[in-house]
């Protein structure tokens, strides 16, 4: 096969505990994950030399190469599978950067899932996330899809129902947050109350959004907002404009809101975007829904 073409979904946490800091220095954690419909773009191309040729539409964003998740993916199937032929990558760029919502981990994931494709190499999705793990505890998920409950560092997943019918309301905006700062910073013996996970997860399987959006919560956004108080404004106006219930992602910054109606979320963008700018604040608004890789 010479050529595949992949859209690389976001993702949203729709909770986030932290449990334990590990001796290795990573953290114990149990997140509920969303796949949402906010997608890069990638065209893979086989190459007969076997060199790997990256370019993305956004300058800014490709940064070392070396370092780059997409570039480590296809330079780890390489080595892993021995493939001898090279692969031209080209990136459309969609997906809010250093969100909180894992756009290099879904890019590497679909990088994967194409190169087992290309080379017929025959791998389930099962072994390609084994092998995902070794580069970053989110691409599994991605590799995976849907909705699923993560623990450990985020590795051990097991897959749950998708939830009803809903539109999303995301914010990014224009802060950069460090995920290992976040965690520096994460104090879990002054944490008064956590996440209600087995809530969530039984939200999930009963079908309920009002269950699932009364359990949204992220520990991650304590530390994040005390920072950048922007996060807490967002909040506030995503609730205001009536959202269900609003929420960071991951370690931020991106706040989503969920709404019943596709109507009042776009209204509630609207209003938000245009209260930034006032502010001097240009962020990114996006109007989305969950996405269900059966659908």
């Amino acid at each position: 096969m010479e050529k595949q073409n992949y859209k690389a979904r976001a993702k949203i946490n729709l909770a986030l505990d932290v449990c334990r800091r590990l001796e290795n220095g990573y953290h114990e954690i149990r997140t509920v994950m969303q796949m949402v419909d906010i997608y890069d773009e990638l065209e893979f191309k086989r190459r007969e030399d076997p060199d790997i040729i990256l370019s993305v539409d956004s300058r800014d964003y490709l940064g070392d190469l070396e370092n780059n998740l997409i570039f480590r993916a296809a330079k780890l199937m390489k080595q892993q599978y021995n493939i001898q032929h090279g692969v031209e990558i080209r990136l459309k760029k969609n997906i809010p950067v250093a969100a909180g919502m894992a756009g290099g981990s879904t890019d590497a994931a679909a990088t994967m899932l194409a190169m087992n494709e290309m080379y017929e190499l025959g791998l389930t999705r099962e072994q390609l996330m084994e092998q995902a793990v070794r580069l970053g505890a989110d691409i599994p998920f991605c590799i995976m899809g849907g909705t699923a409950l993560a623990e450990g560092i985020g590795e051990k997943l097991s897959p749950l129902p998708a939830p009803p019918e809903a539109f999303l309301l995301i914010v990014k905006p224009p802060i950069m947050v460090s995920t290992q700062w976040v965690y520096q910073h994460l104090q879990l013996d002054m944490m008064e109350r956590h996440p209600d996970i087995d809530g969530m997860v039984a939200a999930l399987k009963q079908g309920s959004l009002e269950g699932i959006t009364d359990r949204m919560e992220n520990v991650m956004e304590t530390v994040t907002k005390k920072e950048h108080p922007i996060i807490t404004d967002i909040r506030r106006m995503m609730m205001e404009n009536d959202a269900l219930n609003a929420v960071m992602s991951g370690s931020g910054p991106s706040i989503f809101g969920v709404y019943r109606e596709k109507g009042v979320a776009q209204a509630a963008s609207v209003y938000i975007d245009q209260t930034l700018k006032t502010k001097g604040i240009n962020a990114q608004v996006i109007v989305t829904e969950f996405y269900n890789v059966d659908s």
